[in-house]
């Protein structure tokens, strides 16, 4: 997209690895000085070393844990106190859990639904309401392929990830007639540390369908400046989401169970 960002701050939680260290080069890439925040402050710092060496952009390092109490708060705080105005938020932070849902243990379960849900949604509450007083930003939320339908094995992420779809969609129309968009990312699997994260091995479905992390990143961006309510990046995992609109819920759960076995 031929949008200008030279002189915007973007912020990327999760951006220690993955998509989110993509998000950060590629918003260098645009110009964006960034605010990079993870638990990982080593890598953090071999981010920010990466991006003012590479693309001549500031970046600031946050370690945080966002799944402590108050974090969320405390973060949009200490920007505020610091003189940064966020333009862009990319709400990356989170992962995922594979196996049966009665087999995961519930500080682990809790601990996902938090930073994936509830740390996604107030840390969009602080910034949106900020960006529609300036009536300028950009939100970047990331759902999942999981975000369509139900899928044993993966239970708990992917009813989160379909929260995460519905209110992005939702606050997308809310925003309509405002200077900020927000668009929700899809992504199927992709080359990051997802699944040794999730503690699964790559299924033959898993490994056919991967896609780069850097791919998926481009998508989200594009879509994210085009102003598209949300995306899911590849015609193969666009074509599933899409067709789980046509099969029984009985069938289409069944299927999304195999395809992660």
């Amino acid at each position: 997209m031929k949008i200008d960002l030279r002189g915007k701050t973007a912020l990327v939680t999760g951006a220690s690895s993955g998509l989110g260290a993509e998000f950060a080069r590629q918003f260098a890439e645009l110009g964006c000085s960034l605010i990079l925040v993870a638990r990982r402050l080593e890598r953090l710092h071999d981010m920010q070393t990466e991006i003012t060496t590479r693309y001549g952009i500031s970046a600031e390092c946050v370690e945080m844990d966002l799944t402590e109490e108050d974090a969320s708060q405390g973060l949009f705080t200490q920007l505020k106190e610091s003189g940064h105005t966020v333009d862009v938020l990319v709400n990356n932070a989170g992962f995922g859990l594979f196996g049966d849902f009665t087999d995961t243990s519930w500080e682990r379960t809790y601990k996902m639904l938090k930073l994936d849900i509830l740390v996604l949604t107030q840390l969009t509450h602080l910034f949106a309401a900020d960006m529609v007083k300036r009536d300028y930003g950009y939100i970047l939320l990331i759902g999942s392929t999981g975000s369509f339908q139900p899928t044993p094995s993966y239970a708990t992420y992917s009813a989160a990830k379909s929260y995460v779809l519905s209110l992005g969609e939702a606050i997308h129309y809310e925003l309509r007639h405002t200077g900020v968009k927000c668009s929700v990312l899809c992504p199927g699997v992709t080359q990051t540390e997802f699944l040794d994260v999730a503690g699964q091995q790559p299924t033959t479905y898993q490994r056919a369908m991967m896609m780069t992390s850097a791919a998926v990143a481009r998508i989200g961006i594009n879509a994210l400046l085009k102003g598209r309510a949300s995306v899911v990046p590849g015609w193969g995992n666009a074509f599933l989401a899409w067709g789980t609109r046509f099969l029984p819920r009985k069938t289409l759960v069944a299927v999304s169970g195999r395809l992660m076995r």
